[in-house]
């Protein structure tokens, strides 16, 4: 670690992006907990929880390749404070007004559909920040970072919720979110990168494999997540610390995993490999909620969790136009949320039904088709190992005014010009 923070020191601007964004980013650590936490205690089950939980994350998930795109359109600075004053007005509105679900699960969608795209931008710019070979280890970092996310974030949502009212908790988040966005965005970097505006039709980067694949895995390995952190909040309560600290403890360990194994650029069958790290740690959860042993097994299985997303991103960002990158990141991000909305409604389902093992079950099937899916990805994956990771560079036509003869004009043959004019006619002797 000490290492890849001595080369990455080197490159001016670079600290100021990954704290800032880490800063912005921050409220993600809190608001799953924290709105699950709001809605269960307000309407009394975990079914409602899952379902504004799903509401907010199918808005993330719409939102993603849309507002990425629209980055290219207008530049990063206006969508990102667009978005950011809207989903902390949404956000502050859920902590505020008691309404109905439907009208909760409505506003939690708005609050989802303007989720500042900051993923997309910071990790758009990554590749102009650093040379070609600190790439990789760069998005490891960022990846090993985002898990102070996760470690402080729940624990803050879960103290917070204990000591007052969930509601307060949500009210953090957004304060988060509009003084970290505001850092972010006034970053000299985010003015210094402009994405090229895309040529393709939307939807168009999807048909390249790596990026397809790389939202399908996505899809499935974050839907894990939400399902055992719904379980795990189930465990214990909306009152109590413990799982806070036992999802921190997962987070360390992904924190622990993200400066080890991700520094190493991915290989072919990375991915495989990784997610059955997290796949062990999750399935042992089942022999036992003993908080200590969760604490222990979810540790392991965290060491996977940051290489994994890692390698997603690098490998996307190595096989794509520079131009691409933003909306294929969009699209990864909406796999990713519409994988949480997703788990979340399951796991809060499975919990009403069958207690906190089924929240958990849910994780581990989840896990699998994540492992069986990267194992068939493993032919479409590149060996970065040693390579350039920096996106394909875009190229366009380059218009040269040439003033031409009127008439042809030929010149005389040399003993080894052939005796042909410059439009390839042969000369009459």
């Amino acid at each position: 670690m000490v290492g890849v923070f001595t080369e990455l020191s080197k490159t001016p601007g670079v600290f100021r992006i990954l704290t800032s964004q880490l800063t912005a980013k921050f409220p993600s650590g809190m608001l799953s907990i924290a709105l699950m936490l709001h809605v269960e205690h307000t309407f009394g089950d975990y079914t409602s929880a899952g379902i504004v939980l799903a509401c907010m994350s199918i808005g993330q998930g719409v939102a993603g390749p849309i507002s990425t795109r629209l980055m290219g359109v207008w530049g990063m600075r206006p969508v990102l404070i667009a978005t950011s004053a809207v989903s902390a007005t949404a956000l502050t509105i859920i902590a505020t007004v008691h309404a109905p679900l439907i009208v909760i699960g409505a506003i939690a969608f708005i609050m989802g559909l303007f989720t500042p795209p900051i993923t997309a931008a910071v990790r758009t710019i990554y590749p102009k920040l650093v040379p070609g070979h600190q790439v990789a280890p760069l998005f490891s970092f960022d990846a090993a970072l985002q898990e102070i996310i996760w470690i402080v974030g729940p624990v803050l949502a879960v103290f917070i919720a204990a000591i007052g009212n969930p509601a307060l908790g949500l009210l953090v988040a957004a304060g988060f979110m509009i003084g970290g966005g505001a850092w972010f965005i006034s970053a000299p970097q985010i003015g210094l990168v402009r994405i090229p505006r895309s040529r393709r039709r939307l939807g168009a980067v999807l048909t390249r494999p790596t990026v397809l694949l790389s939202t399908i895995i996505g899809f499935l390995f974050v839907a894990s997540f939400a399902s055992i952190e719904l379980g795990i909040v189930s465990i214990y309560g909306h009152d109590g610390l413990e799982s806070g600290i036992v999802l921190g403890f997962f987070a360390l360990g992904s924190l622990i995993g993200g400066v080890t194994i991700g520094k190493n650029a991915p290989g072919p069958w990375s991915l495989v490999m990784r997610s059955i790290i997290v796949l062990a740690g999750t399935a042992l959860c089942l022999l036992s909620f003993n908080m200590w042993w969760l604490c222990a097994v979810l540790l392991v299985g965290g060491f996977g969790t940051a290489p994994m997303i890692s390698a997603l991103f690098t490998m996307v960002s190595s096989t794509v136009k520079f131009s691409e990158t933003a909306e294929s990141y969009g699209w990864m991000q909406t796999g990713h949320l519409i994988g949480a909305a997703l788990g979340s409604a399951i796991a809060g389902i499975a919990v009403d039904a069958s207690g906190p093992l089924g929240a958990i079950w849910v994780s581990t099937g989840f896990l699998v088709l994540t492992v069986i899916v990267s194992g068939f990805a493993a032919r479409w994956a590149p060996d970065l190992r040693g390579v350039d990771a920096t996106p394909i560079p875009d190229t366009e036509p380059i218009q040269i005014p040439v003033d031409l003869p009127s008439e042809p004009m030929t010149l005389p043959p040399t003993d080894d010009t052939p005796k042909h004019s410059r439009f390839g006619k042969k000369r009459r002797k």
